[in-house]
């Protein structure tokens, strides 16, 4: 009995594993296709937002807090300022270190966009309602909690 106990477990796990990837992957399409309406690319977008909300980053450090391979900040911090929404200041105090600061231009079009962005999540997740969406918040923290320290 706890053999067949076991396997129901196993496979339960697996319907959830391929119920919330398939979610995942859902959300992320419409939000991708949100993002791209401003002429950015997610990753350009993630940094922009960065920028925004935390005020100047070192270019080193940004890569760790949007999710990003240090290789690639380079990339997408070159593009942004191509695009004169950022720009590169160096620290005073460690000449080793730049930093990324959102210009006026940044500031303004995320001023424009951001609003229109959180309306388009919101809008994403409106098959939840609220007590829903806390619950789930709970559980997926208690699920990823839990799987970073396996």
């Amino acid at each position: 009995m706890e053999q067949s106990s076991n396997i129901e477990e196993q496979d339960l796990s697996l319907k959830l594993f391929v119920v919330l990837s398939r979610a995942m992957e859902s959300i992320t399409k419409r939000v991708e296709e949100d993002i791209r309406r401003y002429g950015l690319n997610p990753t350009e977008f993630a940094v922009l937002e960065l920028l925004y909300h935390k005020g100047d980053q070192p270019i080193q450090k940004i890569g760790t807090k949007v999710l990003l391979a240090s290789s690639s900040i380079t990339y997408v911090v070159d593009k942004l300022e191509k695009k004169s929404f950022i720009e590169r200041k160096p620290c005073p105090r460690d000449r080793r270190v730049t930093y990324a600061v959102i210009t006026n231009e940044g500031t303004e079009l995320m001023n424009e966009i951001f609003p229109k962005h959180k309306e388009a999540i919101q809008d994403i997740f409106a098959g939840l309602n609220n007590s829903e969406k806390d619950e789930l918040i709970k559980q997926l923290k208690k699920l990823g909690l839990y799987a970073e320290e396996l």
